[in-house]
């Protein structure tokens, strides 16, 4: 299509503006305040998280037969698209545009432009910190390969327009564009982009995009983590010990593994700089905060109030942080993780994977959705993401799946399952795991001290749970040692079992004799937990 800001008769357009012109256009637009750190600190209004139901994808020739149809990626009309483009290009006659050029994929081989339009100086900010940054020079000849169109007050007609509600995320692969309206939460435009690319990658270059942090260590050794929002992703891979590639999304290559992003999102709920100082100390002018509060009398903010939301955010670039990858590239994986935040508080805080476990709980993708991540979630609430991104995924799951299997065998990385969820007790009785003995148990297995302890495996998962570990209790690592009433344990244990197994109908039929044999067992005598009282699923 021809470029879209040719077809909008705007009033003032700004082009690339730097950090502190657009803090000074966002200030002086009210679209917020400053924080003592110079941070800029806005509200994001009726959406404090993603509307993954009101996300859609354009059916046309190019999607039809290679988009996973459903709730995650619904249908949407070419002609519906068009009209409704034309009443957002209508909608934003005589407005102030900002405008950003950027890149998506530190890997030069496998970058995609993109151009972000929109009305907010803040979200163009959010633009600048979270992809990656052209230089001056690549900027005078940018050409765009995607597009995303933001206009926050814009709101849909469901009856007319096809959508579900008045706000929407569509995505155009023929036309090569994003339309965005009716909300001001960043992450939809951060996502829209990660879900471009999460078809076009695979389809196009055969790079497998996967919704995860990295990290690399002095030796080149790069660890994946995977996760859902509040999974701690952000958290765990800024290691001080390490180099940050990414916190979020990432591509994997035969040569290794690159960010699509060139900035972190992290969630900001209850921050302290005890416990997270590199993602604190990225709270200074440059970066937003999103749905906080201020101490009373103060420009400090309060990061325990979580009475706007409990998805506070933060968005810096990365050069906020002090120990990174420059660029934003690494070596084959070593390690991957892949954490889940329990509710149930079953499965143990760290545990190694056969590859068709590791297949199987890819697949499964099993978390608890933490409150505020999206609109509606108010307490953790049991959940399985395919991917661990369902909701970002326009191809179907075995196709990413079968790209993580291939690359795990041909490269033979441990694969680790990490809790970082409740122990104890399920979620209102047990507790939230601790932060540092989650990360001494990632660094254990880093640091290759976990390849000498002993093992045993789960009786209801099957996956291999250390016996000891340096720097965490010992009694905390088999889970059902933290519970008082040991019978209660193997209840839950065998309940959520038989939630993988139900969740796994949608995708057994296409699994191989090893992934099914990485997939949990349910007891049938749940007093007598041994290997001749377990039913397989079949």
């Amino acid at each position: 299509m021809n470029h879209l800001l040719d077809k909008i008769r705007a009033g003032q357009v700004f082009y690339n503006l730097s950090p502190a012109e657009l803090v000074e256009h966002a200030l002086k637009n009210g679209e917020g305040t400053l924080t003592d750190t110079g941070a800029f600190a806005c509200d994001t209004g009726k959406f404090t998280g993603r509307a993954p139901k009101d996300r859609y994808i354009v059916q046309d020739a190019m999607t039809a037969e290679k988009v996973w149809w459903g709730s995650v990626n619904q249908a949407f009309s070419p002609e519906k698209f068009d009209l409704l483009l034309e009443k957002m290009l209508k909608f934003a006659e005589g407005k102030t545009l900002y405008v950003r050029d950027a890149y998506a994929g530190a890997d030069e081989a496998y970058r995609f432009n993109i151009k972000v339009i929109g009305t907010q100086a803040y979200h163009n900010l959010f633009a600048y910190n979270m992809f990656l940054r052209p230089s001056k020079e690549k900027i005078a000849n940018f050409h765009e390969d995607f597009t995303i169109f933001v206009l926050p007050d814009f709101q849909a007609n469901p009856s007319a327009d096809g959508t579900g509600n008045p706000n929407f995320v569509i995505l155009n692969f023929t036309q090569k564009l994003v339309i965005i309206g009716g909300t001001s939460y960043t992450g939809e435009t951060k996502k829209s982009v990660f879900s471009a690319l999460n078809f076009l990658l695979p389809t196009q270059h055969d790079v497998f995009p996967m919704h995860c942090s990295a990290n690399m260590g002095e030796q080149n050794d790069t660890a994946i983590f995977f996760g859902l929002s509040g999974t701690g992703k952000t958290t765990l891979s800024a290691d001080p010990n390490r180099y940050l590639i990414g916190d979020d999304e990432h591509g994997w290559t035969e040569k290794g593994v690159f960010n699509f992003e060139g900035g972190c999102y992290a969630k900001a709920i209850n921050l302290s700089k005890e416990n997270e100082p590199d993602i604190f100390r990225s709270i200074r002018f440059g970066a937003i905060v999103e749905n906080t509060r201020y101490f009373a009398g103060t420009r400090t903010i309060d990061y325990a109030d979580n009475s706007v939301t409990d998805n506070t955010r933060v968005s810096y670039p990365i050069y906020h942080i002090d120990k990174i990858a420059q660029p934003s590239v690494g070596g084959l994986p070593k390690n991957i993780f892949f954490l889940t935040c329990d509710s149930f508080g079953i499965l143990p805080p760290i545990s190694k994977l056969t590859a068709g476990q590791a297949m199987f709980h890819f697949i499964s993708g099993y978390t608890a959705k933490v409150a505020g991540t999206e609109v509606g979630v108010k307490e953790p609430v049991p959940t399985f993401s395919a991917c661990f991104g369902a909701p970002f995924m326009p191809l179907h799951p075995t196709q990413y799946a079968e790209m993580l299997g291939k690359r795990m065998k041909q490269h033979q990385v441990d694969v680790w399952l990490i809790n970082t969820g409740w122990t104890g007790g399920k979620y209102g009785t047990g507790k939230r795991m601790k932060l540092g003995w989650t990360r001494a148990m990632i660094t254990a297995a880093l640091n290759g001290e976990l390849a000498k302890v002993a093992f045993e495996a789960h009786p209801f998962f099957g996956v291999l749970v250390p016996q000891s570990c340096p720097n965490v209790p010992a009694d905390l690592l088999n889970p059902r040692d933290t519970w008082a009433n040991k019978n209660e344990y193997d209840e839950q244990a065998n309940h959520l079992a038989g939630l993988f197994l139900e969740n796994f109908d949608d995708f057994k039929s296409f699994a191989n004799d090893e992934i099914m044999a990485g997939a949990p067992s349910v007891l049938a005598d749940i007093g007598r937990a041994s290997s001749r009282d377990k039913k397989r699923y079949e």
